[in-house]
């Protein structure tokens, strides 16, 4: 089976070594590299790097239509694209000739988009998932081929679940391509309520305190390891790793103070308690 592979970020990472086990996987689209860091230097993503080991061809386009052209001239099977970052239009979709096939981090219809796993964990949800489905022209509406769902930890941070959820994808895409390998892919239409997540905004990284503790807390767990919520603790602006709700209030388990790196609340406490003495 002659597959081609979408993916940019790390989650996208597992299913590429999936699709590149079980096909003949004749390349991986990625976006560009961009500057990161302090020195703002030019970064491959973490899918041009992992396909780059794997000795595969990068296809970095700046404009999806032109890729088409360029796609169209050989024949394709499948594609599998997970977290690239950019709908796919459906002349590209339209090429392989059994599908185009999504891993998206949720119980479609529910948290299409950008953000699901952050949504999900500022909602405060028990349960999400994985969504395999055969992509269509809309944002994540296409006709489901497996879904399983997911329980999320008490103890889940952004980090943790999305490192979980990209194998647990990469395993049902990895079934996917098995089904497709016996015959025609299972599909069936997404049904429920929609809704729709978007890019994470700075503003919606700050925490207020007048907040309920328990909504503090699931902002603090959608955010950590990065980029991190922010809040103001005597007018010093430190971002929130963790913290647990203790009856009525918000404790403080890891926080980043500036200029002093990561510690825990209980050694900021003492550290601010010493510099009002001082």
């Amino acid at each position: 089976m002659r597959s081609l592979f979408f993916g940019t970020s790390g989650f996208a990472v597992p299913s590429l070594h999936v699709i590149a086990e079980k096909t003949q996987l004749a390349g991986v689209v990625t976006q560009p590299d961009r500057p990161a860091g302090r020195g703002h230097r030019l970064q491959p993503t973490p899918v041009k790097t992992a396909a780059l080991e794997l000795g595969l061809r990068v296809y970095e386009p700046a404009s999806l239509k032109a890729l088409v052209a360029q796609l169209a001239q050989t024949p394709y099977d499948l594609f599998a694209l997970a977290s690239y970052g950019k709908i796919l239009p459906q002349a590209l979709i339209d090429l392989p000739a059994l599908g185009a096939l999504n891993v998206h981090p949720s119980l479609l219809p529910q948290y299409r988009g950008a953000t699901p796993i952050q949504s999900a964990l500022l909602a405060g949800e028990t349960r999400t998932g994985v969504s395999i489905m055969l992509m269509d022209a809309g944002m994540d509406t296409g006709d489901l081929v497996l879904q399983e769902p997911v329980e999320i930890n008490a103890g889940d941070d952004y980090g943790a679940l999305h490192d979980r959820l990209a194998l647990f994808g990469a395993d049902l895409l990895g079934d996917a391509i098995d089904l497709a390998l016996r015959g025609p892919l299972p599909r069936t239409p997404q049904r429920g309520e929609p809704s729709i997540t978007r890019p994470i905004r700075k503003e919606d990284l700050v925490i207020d305190w007048s907040w309920p503790p328990e909504r503090i807390v699931n902002a603090v767990r959608a955010f950590s390891p990065a980029p991190g919520a922010r809040a103001l603790i005597d007018g010093e602006s430190v971002k929130l790793l963790r913290a647990h709700v203790d009856g009525e209030r918000v404790v403080i388990d890891e926080l980043i103070a500036p200029n002093r790196g990561r510690m825990s609340g209980e050694s900021y406490e003492r550290s601010r308690h010493d510099r009002e003495r001082a």
